[in-house]
């Protein structure tokens, strides 16, 4: 069966480029031009995706993002942001709200098909999912229960934000590139902007409250986890 997506668009030449060719790869392609209507399309009918343009009537893409991250269902629901080259805080509070990745416009329709193909194959990772929880520190993943405690307490992550703490605490002790994780987690070549990791990991620290440093930046290298 293959994969929904759905466009968030309000610009029709925009949203019938993304819809051609996510189609022409196969996809069940849905769009929704406002903000609103979009949490209704979610809410009736869950998505496998969402691309989600920023600049948006009625309630804009940042505010959708927030919704969906708030609610449970879709705490998890991967989300590629929209953004203009000049809406750089706009790109930096997406990512912060939750996104797992944005793409600057004017876009290359086949960056968007590669990235939406890279997110989507990762959510399925059936040799992770059979590993046992990992514990280090008080902190604990279970791949198979899709679960992050801290301290006995269940913290609630994205997709993405699972999947680069279940690898650090995985490797342990070594340190990880930004251009290895994006490779790793994200599945994107290494000429990608790396300011993405670096904004899930700092949001991963802010949800782990006093093992933050459990996550350790190694200047100008990347991002280890430490512990036994």
């Amino acid at each position: 069966m293959s994969a929904s997506i759905l466009v968030v668009e309000d610009e029709s030449s925009i949203a019938e480029v993304l819809v051609y060719n996510l189609e022409r790869e196969g996809y069940e392609v849905r769009v929704a031009e406002r903000g609103d209507l979009a949490l209704s399309s979610i809410r009736e009918r869950m998505p496998d995706l969402v691309i989600l343009d920023l600049m948006l009537p009625r309630i804009d893409g940042l505010d959708v993002l927030r919704e969906l991250r708030r609610e449970r269902s879709t705490r998890a629901l991967p989300v590629v942001v929209l953004t203009a080259k000049s809406e750089e805080i706009d790109r930096i509070v997406g990512l912060e709200l939750g996104a797992d990745d944005y793409i600057p416009k004017p876009f290359s329709p086949r960056e968007v098909t590669l990235r939406v193909k890279a997110i989507l194959r990762r959510l399925d990772y059936p040799d992770q999912r059979d590993e046992a929880a990992i514990t280090v520190g008080g902190v604990c993943v279970d791949p198979e229960a899709f679960t992050c405690t801290v301290d006995g307490g269940e913290v609630p992550l994205t997709a993405t934000e699972f999947r680069l703490l279940h690898l650090l605490m995985q490797r342990r002790g070594r340190v990880q590139t930004r251009e290895r994780l994006l490779n790793d987690v994200w599945g994107y070549p290494e000429d990608v902007d790396t300011r993405t990791v670096d904004t899930h990991v700092r949001r991963l620290r802010c949800k782990m409250g006093p093992r933050a440093d459990s996550l350790e930046t190694v200047f100008g290298v990347g991002y280890r986890f430490r512990g036994q």
